[in-house]
């Protein structure tokens, strides 16, 4: 089963970026990202909220796996950081998955 570690990498290589690059773009170190990637952590929720806001994914795909990786329609786009994280718990919830956040 693919995890959310596997994902990101998925979503960095899409953009041609390196661990360095894609992290100074969520604010976060390079080792932070390859630490992610390699799934010996797990991301922090302000990284989450990073990831789908600057890039535009699907925080449904990110999270379980399903659906499509991006965000085509604007309807689909969340508007603020408080409807972001009720979306995310939602999601986690709905999943049963459990994540353990910095």
């Amino acid at each position: 089963m693919e995890k959310i570690g596997e994902r990101l990498k998925q979503i960095r290589k899409n953009k041609n970026l390196t661990q360095t690059a894609f992290g100074e773009i969520l604010g976060v170190t390079k080792q932070a990202v390859a630490n992610v990637e390699s799934c010996h952590s797990n991301p922090s929720m302000e990284f989450l909220y990073k990831l789908i806001e600057k890039f535009n994914v699907n925080a449904n795909w990110l999270i379980t796996g399903k659906g499509e990786v991006f965000i085509q329609n604007s309807t689909e786009k969340i508007n603020s950081g408080q409807e972001l994280d009720l979306r995310v718990k939602q999601i986690l919830k709905k999943a049963r998955i459990t994540l353990e956040f910095d």
